[in-house]
């Protein structure tokens, strides 16, 4: 089995997870009412799939932002060359396409992933 098939094949799980996930959120009545508040996870039992959804996408979107920094610094310190420069920054693209495609997937608006870090400020 050769890397796109199997990019192909973690794809499609994670579509039907998330289509899963979405149908079961709908069955689901909220436990409170109101709006949700934009810069905290939502993980009360009644939404728990989707929340952990939210939860998991937050992680994958903290240490993508981690990557970019890294990726900056050595950018600055002259320690890539520019083969390895290009290399990283479609990665980096790619990696930002598939955040949003999942986000979308899962129904979330982007500042669903942002994190509140205290002292340190939001996420982005």
């Amino acid at each position: 089995m050769d890397t796109t098939e199997t990019s192909l094949i973690e794809s499609e799980s994670i579509q039907d997870f998330a289509l899963v996930m979405q149908q079961e959120e709908r069955m689901q009545p909220h436990a409170h009412s109101g709006t949700p508040c934009r810069n905290r996870l939502e993980l009360d039992p009644d939404s728990v799939k989707n929340g952990l959804g939210q939860l998991v996408l937050t992680v994958i979107k903290l240490l993508h932002e981690l990557l970019e920094r890294q990726a900056l610094r050595r950018i600055d310190a002259g320690s890539l060359t520019e083969e390895e420069i290009e290399r990283m920054g479609l990665t980096l693209m790619r990696q930002v396409e598939e955040i949003d495609r999942l986000r979308r997937e899962f129904g979330l608006e982007e500042q669903d992933l942002n994190l509140d870090l205290g002292p340190l400020g939001t996420l982005y």
